[in-house]
């Protein structure tokens, strides 16, 4: 057992709650800006869908054919008709103009201070941190009778994602080259990618606060889609760093066989 998993529960857990309707608290840069538009957003269709609610009530009232026995036989409107054009087209570039912006920002990956590779196996996660030489594990769902006291279901790991706080972590993310594809996610970061068979593709987060945060992987990719959770726990940097030199210093070679074999949570 590691320092960690031996301490205290984290002041902060982030994971799904019963009868949740709204995004999760946003723990880093991107999924406050996410947040931001999807609220932004919100108000945009709020006022559109008013808008033509109030339309369609008036066209009831006043154009029925009781209120109005002899109906118009107008067929052109330029005014009418350069409005319901120009006006879409002005609401869609007010709403690309900060997407495009928030997009760059979830791609453009700024300079890392740490960088961990995440490969999807059938079915749970494997991790390396190349900045720490030797340093991988995989990280398998938990049992229903492996469950600490705060452990959520389903969600938690026999391993977690260790990265210290207001730290840039960069994440290589790529699937096994015998298996199908998957996607890596944390809803409270703001960070979905794929785990693409012999493809590369990279994700970053910044996380603001110290706690537990868990996530699922998000394609449909077989069997045990559902069994594959993430775990990560965000950590002070000297927490971080007494957990890399306890890993680093008695660790074992990695067994990917061994330790999906111990995984009976999909056995026929």
């Amino acid at each position: 057992m590691t320092m960690l998993s031996a301490g205290a529960i984290p002041a902060l857990a982030q994971q799904p709650e019963p009868w949740q309707i709204g995004l999760q608290s946003a723990s880093t840069p991107v999924m406050e800006s996410i947040t931001g538009f999807h609220n932004f957003l919100l108000v945009i269709i709020s006022l559109v869908t008013l808008f033509v609610l109030v339309l369609l009530t008036i066209c009831i009232v006043k154009f029925n054919s009781k209120s109005n026995t002899t109906p118009s036989r107008t067929s052109h409107n330029t005014i009418l008709e350069v409005a319901w054009t120009v006006l879409p087209v002005i609401i869609l570039v007010v709403i690309a103009i900060p997407s495009f912006r928030l997009l760059y920002f979830q791609l453009e990956t700024p300079e890392p201070d740490l960088t961990i590779k995440a490969t999807g196996y059938q079915w749970y996660w494997g991790y390396e941190y190349p900045d720490h030489e030797g340093l991988s594990f995989d990280a398998v769902m938990l049992a229903d009778d492996e469950l600490q006291p705060g452990d959520p279901r389903l969600l938690a790991t026999d391993n977690n994602v260790v990265v210290p706080v207001n730290k840039i972590v960069k994440v290589l993310v790529t699937g096994d080259p015998m298996g199908v594809i998957h996607s890596w996610t944390i809803p409270a970061f703001g960070s979905k990618v794929d785990a693409v068979p012999g493809r590369m593709n990279e994700t970053w987060f910044k996380a603001t606060k110290t706690g537990m945060y868990y996530g699922q992987c998000s394609e449909l990719c077989g069997r045990d889609h559902a069994f594959m959770p993430i775990s990560v726990q965000v950590v002070e940097q000297a927490e971080y760093d007494a957990w890399v030199s306890e890993r680093t210093a008695g660790l074992q070679p990695r067994d990917d066989k061994k330790k999906f074999a111990q995984n009976t949570l999909g056995s026929e």
